[in-house]
């Protein structure tokens, strides 16, 4: 387990939340799946609960407020900026929407939630007092972040132009993906929905938590009341498993293997 006691470099996936029709019974299913602590804030926190591992912030879980029944049930990726305001005039300017316009979190930041030009939500976090995910590769951890759309070029050239991204291209037949470089490293994935992805689903930002066992976690989904979209398989990265919790929230969850190297669990 990897701590981080500093604000997060621009353009990275810096931390994830859930809107959910019921809080208390998501704060229990993730709970019991990742082994979070979460602490429900006051009133003047909307509620927001914040999941902690090791006494500091994973993530967060709040509720779909009253009137708004129709807003989806998923997981949003937050981007790290300096200037929420300056980049969220950047989306416009690429072709993005802005979808709640900046605003103050209290003392702890200054969020906005956006929309790329082929639909993909994700939202945009200026740090004040809160900076992010403060920890890192161990089970119940944000592992990968990932924007999955069915216009890939036109997805690279937006956040290329509003994050300054590069692009490490790893494609390879009936494959297109790129990683979201930042500095010559790995920040997050961008890629081409497959072919078969039924219309329904949109363009999103996905969210990948850490496990130690990706089959054991796939089988307290269900035991915990969510499907299994795809059940676990290795990959060059990990065992992954694609799966819904039980309110329609959709994720995924990874584990090392030998592929990855590193087959002893995230502490090794």
């Amino acid at each position: 387990m990897l701590f981080r006691d500093e604000r997060w470099p621009d353009g990275t996936p810096c931390w994830v939340d859930l809107m959910a029709p019921d809080q208390r019974k998501a704060v229990d299913f993730y709970s019991a799946l990742l082994g979070w602590e979460v602490a429900v804030g006051g009133e003047e926190t909307g509620h927001y609960g914040m999941a902690m591992l090791g006494g500091r912030p994973v993530a967060g879980i709040g509720e779909i407020p009253p009137g708004q029944a129709g807003m989806p049930t998923v997981w949003t990726t937050y981007l790290a900026v300096s200037d929420v305001d300056k980049t969220a005039a950047a989306v416009t300017g690429a072709g993005g929407q802005i979808l709640m316009a900046p605003m103050d979190v209290m003392a702890e930041g200054r969020m906005a939630v956006a929309a790329d030009p082929t639909g993909a939500v994700f939202g945009l976090w200026q740090p004040g007092r809160h900076f992010g995910t403060q920890v890192l590769e161990a089970p119940g951890t944000q592992a990968w972040n990932e924007i999955m759309t069915r216009d890939y070029e036109a997805a690279k050239t937006f956040y290329g132009e509003v994050f300054g991204y590069s692009f490490g291209d790893i494609s390879a037949e009936g494959f297109r993906y790129a990683t979201l470089d930042i500095d010559g490293r790995p920040a997050g994935g961008i890629g081409l929905l497959p072919a078969d992805t039924p219309p329904e689903v949109p363009a999103n930002w996905t969210t990948y938590f850490a496990v130690a066992d990706a089959d054991a976690s796939a089988a307290k989904v269900t035991e915990l009341g969510g499907t299994i979209v795809a059940p676990p398989a290795d990959s060059a990265y990990g065992r992954v498993a694609a799966v819904v919790d039980d309110q329609g929230a959709s994720f995924r969850l990874i584990a090392p293997n030998e592929r990855s190297g590193n087959p002893e669990g995230w502490d090794a």
